[in-house]
């Protein structure tokens, strides 16, 4: 029997990086009024926390204790600074975007115990009037009984020129080339791995981002949104 809160109204939106997610999510929060859940920032929240820590990514006991007893705020801000991620009492919210922490927090995602200890942290998230959750299996696994599960997708050749264009001012050095290249192997690992593989769930509703502008993403979501009576 899930644990969710089911009095809590909640829309979930999957997907692979660079799909959009984040600022759909930021969006819809901010249209709606309801709490923010970023979930793929737990993983690398808990990622730099190990760094922070000395815990290597190999040990999956220790790893599982400090993502149980992650200290960690998201704060809501304007729409050019996005959302504040807080961890420790320190503001990491470039600290975790980097691609060297988004690399290890792939490797921790797919440690079964450590998803574990995060499941319920994430389940609390859950607050009035609702809550919208980002991630990668937020709709699978996280809350499965959610009123509105969204799934976004867009090329793999599309999310690398966005992450470039969000990379180059702050690393010109950045490749395309190698972003590319990353995307790939990441999505080839979230998957198939055998725990909670990245995959719409079968309700959900799928939307290619390729080609949309963020503003036709986000009203096709609140049509959904009000087609379902969520606002």
């Amino acid at each position: 029997m899930s644990t969710e809160k089911k009095q809590v109204a909640v829309i979930t939106v999957d997907g692979p990086g660079g799909s959009g997610k984040g600022t759909i999510c930021q969006l819809l929060a901010t249209e709606l009024g309801w709490h923010l859940l970023d979930s793929g920032a737990l993983y690398r929240l808990t990622a730099l926390a190990a760094r922070h820590h000395g815990v290597a990514l190999d040990d999956v006991e220790a790893l599982e204790v400090l993502a149980a007893h992650l200290d960690v705020q998201f704060k809501a801000s304007d729409s050019e600074k996005g959302v504040q991620i807080v961890l420790e009492g320190e503001e990491v919210t470039q600290a975790i975007r980097n691609e060297r922490v988004g690399e290890d927090a792939s490797v921790i995602a797919a440690l079964g115990p450590v998803r574990e200890a995060l499941l319920n942290r994430q389940r609390d998230f859950a607050r009035a009037p609702g809550l919208i959750a980002d991630g990668r299996d937020m709709g699978t696994v996280v809350f499965p009984e959610a009123e509105l599960k969204i799934y976004l997708d867009a090329s793999a050749e599309e999310r690398a020129r966005r992450r470039y264009k969000q990379l180059i001012s702050k690393e010109p050095g950045a490749s395309l080339d190698d972003i590319l290249n990353d995307i790939k192997a990441r999505d080839a690992r979230d998957m198939n791995r055998t725990i909670a593989p990245l995959k719409p769930a079968p309700d959900a509703v799928r939307l290619d981002t390729t080609a949309m502008t963020i503003d036709e993403v986000l009203q096709a979501v609140l049509d959904e949104a009000r087609h379902r009576g969520l606002r």
